[in-house]
């Protein structure tokens, strides 16, 4: 679609009605690609935020969207962020500082939320003095690498697992940067940086070969010397004295990361910025009630400053240390600082109502789009008779036509009713670029509403049936007996090794290898034979399903006869099976069928999302 309501880009704030769900963020791709340059995106809440990130997918899978998200505790809490918002924070931060320390920026869409953009950062200037780079066949100061790592918030691991993980095994130091997908091995012989791989944590198997590598801060607080200078100084200006009643106050001192210091994050830095800061000049985009969203923001701030130094003036409860709230205004924006930081910019504010033009407004002609309850509730009215003619009356009308769906499965099911029910042919697409008139293009895109302007109609699954229970889907857990630290095992516990086979846990054990000590788990056999597997080879490990047993001699033929034994058994189990599953094939019995569709339309109403192992149920039924 033709840009055609946000061609000029002067530097004043525009409502811009007519901007549904969906439209916004077709809007927002088209200001990035005007604007030349990055644009800043501030949604209301972290739902918001991921619904326009798959939305600006759908409409502009070639522009690069940065997340940066808020912080998932609340004000003057006594808990860190978690450790992968913080490494994507960080990340974020880095790339921008970057592009300001280059003077030329692509066109980006930097995706916040109103907390994450009300909260002050790092200077940009400390972020890009915190960045570190190491090249293969060249020298690596390895003591300032691991000095590095852990002043710049990096988590000391047994195995890397997340982001801001690292470990060091002798000659070897795994890390996980911050925003990476994955972790990187970096192999030293002595001094120098032998290789650098990129490995899958849960496998420890390598991934790619890298050349390079870089470095960000993982957390937002640096424990270098000079910032525990500033915090004691600024600690001590704000609340006097600090006693030995003070953890904070002890662990940063001794240069220790504790718990929530992140909240007093100004004490340890000569000065904050904000995100605006990090993109200047570059256009705003306000999501729809987003001043209601600040004003309760800073109220909420507010309450919880008030009640911890209104608690600071009764009798701590028995073994709570004291906490001393840092003032609202040294980490987050006051409603006089959002303002400016708005001003001398263009900036656009959402609605998806109907706005008609005039001073510092402008419609995008975006409508909400036609909901179907009335026909769901309606009982003989077939709600997929009814969306048949709704899309054929917009495919007559000249319409594009976009059908959007929760998942492929889906996908594929609607594909199936809308050609029982005599709708406008369908094709499925993956972006919006690929639609066409005269069919309808069904999009996998977990739109909530639909809507329509002059010569576009989108349809959501839900306007069709219903609202779904979407649940976030969980991350398939690996076999509870696969090893991934060596932290899991006690001495003495009975381990199976995938090709030496029963063996007992003696411990761990620091063997010199090339001249180099190497962490190893120490395994014993039978007759005392022990056999030394590096830690980065734990995955070979698996639990031995008893206490006890027979240990099996390194190097014997045992093992490998009964696996050996064990897989003509498998292979005689699936011979039986196979023949179970012929003579089946070759019975017949009466076939009892549903009325077409009848089956398909079931399905389609079902609202919720499949688990992983609903999914396999249905598929192996």
């Amino acid at each position: 679609m033709p840009p055609k309501t946000l061609s000029p880009l002067p530097a004043e704030t525009l409502r811009v009605g007519g901007a549904p769900e969906g439209r916004d963020a077709q809007l927002l791709a088209e200001l990035a690609d005007r604007a030349g340059g990055p644009v800043l995106h501030v949604a209301r809440d972290d739902a918001r935020a991921a619904s326009l990130a798959e939305a600006l997918a759908f409409f502009a899978p070639e522009l690069p969207v940065l997340r940066f998200p808020a912080w998932d505790c609340l004000p003057y809490d006594r808990i860190s962020p978690n450790a992968d918002i913080s490494a994507a924070r960080m990340a974020t931060l880095a790339a921008l500082a970057d592009w300001a320390a280059r003077d030329a920026a692509p066109a980006a869409v930097v995706l916040a939320t109103l907390n994450a953009a009300t909260q002050r950062v790092p200077a940009r200037a400390v972020v890009s003095a915190a960045a570190f780079a190491a090249e293969t066949g060249r020298a690596v100061d390895l003591d300032a690498l691991k000095d590095y790592l852990a002043r710049m918030g990096f988590n000391r691991a047994p195995t890397v697992t997340e982001p801001g993980d690292y470990a060091v095994r002798g000659g070897v130091i795994d890390v996980f940067p911050p925003g990476a997908e994955l972790p990187v091995r970096l192999d030293f012989f002595g001094d120098v940086l032998d290789g650098a791989r990129r490995f899958d944590p849960e496998t420890q198997r390598t991934v790619e070969t890298v050349k390079r590598v870089e470095f960000a801060p993982v957390s937002e607080v640096v424990l270098d010397e000079d910032a525990v200078a500033r915090f004691r100084t600024a600690y001590r200006e704000a609340f006097g004295a600090a006693g030995l009643d003070d953890p904070l106050y002890e662990a940063v001192s001794a240069g220790r990361k504790h718990q929530g210091l992140e909240h007093w994050l100004a004490y340890f830095h000569e000065t904050t910025e904000t995100l605006f800061d990090y993109l200047p000049g570059a256009p705003v985009a306000l999501d729809h009630q987003i001043e209601e969203a600040r004003a309760a923001r800073e109220e909420l701030v507010q309450d919880h400053f008030e009640a911890r130094r209104e608690a600071l003036t009764q009798k701590p409860a028995m073994g709570a240390a004291p906490y001393k709230p840092a003032p609202p205004e040294t980490l987050y924006l006051t409603e006089a600082q959002w303002q400016a930081a708005l001003a001398h910019r263009p900036a656009r504010r959402f609605s998806p109502l109907p706005q008609p033009p005039g001073p510092g407004c402008i419609d995008a002609g975006g409508r909400v789009g036609r909901s179907f309850a009335a026909e769901r509730a309606q009982e003989g009215v077939n709600v997929f008779d009814a969306l048949a003619e709704h899309l054929t009356a917009l495919d007559q009308a000249g319409k594009t036509l976009v059908f959007a769906t929760y998942s492929d499965g889906a996908r594929d099911r609607v594909k199936s009713l809308l050609a029982d029910h005599g709708a406008p042919p369908s094709a499925e697409i993956a972006r919006f670029a690929d639609a066409r008139p005269g069919r309808v293009n069904l999009a996998v895109w977990p739109l909530e509403q639909g809507f329509e302007t002059e010569d576009l109609a989108v349809i959501a699954e839900q306007d069709v049936l219903g609202d779904r229970l979407v649940r976030a889907p969980r991350k398939r857990k690996r076999a509870e007996n696969f090893l991934q630290e060596a932290s899991t095992l006690s001495q003495g516990d009975m381990v199976v090794h995938v090709e030496h086979g029963i063996g007992r846990f003696l411990g761990l054990e620091t063997v010199e290898a090339l001249g180099a000590p190497h962490d190893c788990l120490a395994l014993e056999y039978a007759g005392g034979d022990k056999l030394y597997l590096p830690v980065e080879n734990i995955e070979l490990l698996s639990r031995y399903g008893h206490d006890s047993g027979l240990l099996d001699r390194l190097g014997g033929g045992a093992w490998q006869a009964r696996k050996a034994k064990l897989k003509a058994r498998i292979r005689d189990m699936a011979e039986r099976l196979l023949r179970v599953a012929a003579e089946r094939q070759l019975r017949s019995a009466p076939v009892f069928e549903a009325p077409h569709g009848a089956w398909e339309e079931f399905c389609a109403r079902f609202p919720y999302q499949e688990t992983d192992d609903q999914l396999a149920a249905i598929e192996a039924v």
